[in-house]
């Protein structure tokens, strides 16, 4: 099946049709650290394990993850439009029950169910939204909608913790029914405005579907679960191995497939290979920096949760005015300068971070401060390239396979993500309980001390817990782990430069654009 050209709709409508879009994935990007940053008063509140906490945030990326390619197949063979407001839809009842979360004995099973069909709403959601956006926007304006979805969106990541602050203070539980509100004004305007699609004749690998869910999940679940269990875990290893296998037999039967849950031939094409990897290798700076920016911001800089929403926020405005400046480059040359461009400033940008994050002698509290550049010099590396890539490897989409591809391109970002996390969470536990050692073995403690005070950073709670440490020696070991974390932490922004290096890297194999084609779509037999 050749490439069916894409109609533009009249620009009024087509930012209308945005606006619906961006609202409903908004919703799943705030879910991704809202609830991380808002565990503890849930924890408190529902009286629940920490580890029950870390599954209700776990399962969510896991379920999506695993779900992604289902729901692109289904958004092409249904219709962009109806899964649309099928996965918005479930995304606002969803997140009613996780705010309607009963307490005792039945909390933690209910938060956690209620989140991992949260995570399947969004599978569904995000690969038939970018279906949309390529259908209501012509390829010379394609690039700049992108742009605009995926900074606006890539924002309400850092507005998550920040709105999270605030809401929570009134009860935990808004932090879910906000979205209810937000899925119905874009319910409206997606039924309003989205242009329809007819159903495609082909059917669906249900039973791919289950082995790559599983296999996904598997994998997905080993990466984020290895910083805590171990790398060498029973768990972790049986996990990965089984996962890898189910992952690998998923290949092999969509390869011999008449009507292939996703058409994997697709990565023939060079610079859909090289838009796809930039985006996982990119994923693993991008996700893991909210993260190890929170808990620098916390335990080294002493701010409170809602102050700490200030690095995000200098991140994203690196990030929005890049990814402008990146999707009109794109538009003119192609992909292959912005890709290499983005990769080296977010390198700089995250090799200027890791050598100002040891010295603590300044106003954290001041917008404007020592740390101020380099945050954005890293955002705006990752905001350059970021949208791109995304529209070069859905501009490369077999046939009229747009939510196929956009489900492939956020899978990979959702494993880079995961392995970022598991890898720098790993290195960074395993240095800070080497700094922390020393800082507690000075005033007498005990390596329980040690387990207990690094068990209290790693989790995000924003403080640590001194245990038996002498109550005069105190103060002096929280000063101490100021230092001791900033200098963990420091490894992980290492790891993101050396990631987006590997971005640069790439774009030397991106192929060369060809005059006015740039954006063109690269039609390829079915």
């Amino acid at each position: 099946m050749s490439s069916t050209p894409t109609r533009g709709v009249r620009p009024r409508t087509g930012n209308t049709v945005l606006v619906g879009l961006v609202l409903a994935v908004s919703m799943t990007t705030i879910d991704q650290t809202i609830v991380a940053l808002s565990g503890p008063s849930i924890q408190q509140h529902l009286s629940i394990s920490h580890g029950s906490l870390q599954w209700a945030v776990n399962v969510y990326l896991l379920t999506t993850a695993a779900f992604f390619l289902l729901g692109g197949r289904l958004a092409d063979v249904l219709g962009h439009r109806r899964m649309l407001v099928v996965g918005v839809a479930a995304f606002g009842i969803t997140s009613l029950l996780c705010g309607l979360t009963p307490q005792g004995a039945a909390a933690a099973p209910w938060l956690i169910a209620a989140r991992a069909l949260q995570g399947v709403s969004g599978a569904v959601m995000f690969p038939a939204a970018l279906g949309i956006v390529v259908r209501a926007f012509p390829q010379e304006r394609r690039g700049r909608a992108m742009a605009g979805f995926f900074t606006v969106t890539g924002a309400m990541t850092a507005v998550g913790p920040i709105a999270g602050g605030f809401l929570t203070e009134w009860t935990w539980r808004s932090i879910f029914w906000i979205n209810v509100p937000i899925a119905l004004v874009a319910l409206i305007l997606i039924l309003r405005t989205a242009p329809a699609a007819p159903r495609r004749p082909d059917s669906v690998d249900w039973v791919g579907a289950g082995v790559s869910a599983a296999g996904m999940g598997l994998v997905v679940a080993a990466l984020q679960q290895a910083g805590t269990w171990g790398w060498s875990s029973p768990a972790v290893v049986a996990f990965l191995a089984v996962g890898v296998l189910l992952l690998v037999l998923f290949v092999r039967r969509q390869l011999r497939a008449d009507t292939p849950l996703v058409n994997l031939r697709v990565f023939r094409d060079a610079g859909f290979t090289v838009s796809t990897l930039a985006m996982f290798f990119a994923s693993v700076a991008f996700i893991s920096v909210f993260f190890f920016l929170s808990v620098y911001g916390q335990v080294s800089l002493g701010l409170s949760a809602t102050d700490t929403g200030l690095l995000f926020l200098k991140f994203f405005i690196g990030f929005a005015v890049a990814a402008r400046l990146g999707a009109v480059r794109f538009d003119r040359v192609g992909a292959r300068s912005v890709i290499l461009l983005g990769g080296v400033t977010g390198a700089a940008g995250f090799v200027w971070l890791a050598r100002t994050a040891t010295d603590l002698s300044f106003d954290a509290g001041a917008f404007l401060n020592q740390q101020t550049w380099p945050i954005m010099v890293a955002g705006a590396g990752i905001g350059f390239m970021f949208s791109p890539v995304s529209t070069d490897a859905v501009n490369r989409a077999i046939g009229t396979s747009y939510g196929e591809v956009s489900a492939l391109t956020q899978t990979m970002k959702n494993f880079g993500g995961a392995l970022g996390l598991a890898v720098f969470t790993t290195v960074v536990t395993q240095r800070l309980t080497s700094e922390v050692a020393v800082s507690i073995r000075r005033v007498g403690g005990t390596s329980q001390d040690t387990r207990q005070v690094v068990d209290a950073i790693t989790s995000a709670d924003g403080g640590a817990k001194t245990g038996g440490v002498p109550s005069a020696a105190r103060e002096a070991v929280l000063q101490a782990l100021r230092s001791d974390y900033a200098h963990a932490a420091q490894v992980a922004f290492y790891g993101m430069a050396l990631a987006m290096a590997v971005v640069a890297a790439l774009a030397l194999s991106h192929p060369r654009p060809s005059g006015a084609t740039v954006t063109a779509s690269v039609p390829r037999p079915r």
